[in-house]
């Protein structure tokens, strides 16, 4: 399985677009090579270089399996680091932060309700992921 994006390549630049500096656009992410016996998709994208720990920016869960392309919303929204549901880019307060947007193809849908953590996601996942892709871009502000 592939996770990439037509914004950057893996390990590059996200454009200011994607952040907070911009529109805080979501980049498009393209997805290839699902398992044919994957269940769901889950996607999280978190922030390791964060001061205060791993900063979580967007997490879903119960994306369809045959998903082809993530320009917005998708399947269910869990809650970041801000405490909402919708996506967050990156806003690091200095030097230049990792983005990780992890992929996870999963054996089963998941009874998740809506809103749950990451922690909470990671634990239903467990036993279940089939496969990984991981994208990785980086950001440093200029303001």
């Amino acid at each position: 399985m592939n996770i990439s994006s037509p914004a950057f390549k893996h390990e590059g630049n996200i454009p200011s677009e994607y952040t907070c500096d911009g529109k805080d656009a979501i980049p498009s992410l393209q997805i290839s090579d699902a398992p044919p016996n994957a269940k769901s998709l889950a996607l999280v994208m978190d922030d390791p270089d964060a001061p205060m720990g791993t900063w979580d920016h967007w997490i879903l869960w119960n994306i369809p399996p045959g998903t082809k392309t993530i320009t917005g919303p998708a399947g269910i929204a869990g809650r970041n680091s801000w405490g909402r549901t919708n996506y967050g880019g990156p806003c690091p307060p200095s030097g230049v932060h990792r983005y990780f947007f992890r992929l996870y193809a999963l054996d089963t849908m998941l009874d998740l309700p809506a809103g749950s953590t990451k922690q909470a996601l990671e634990k239903a996942m467990k036993g279940h992921i089939l496969t990984e892709a991981v994208l990785m871009g980086t950001y440093k502000r200029t303001k």
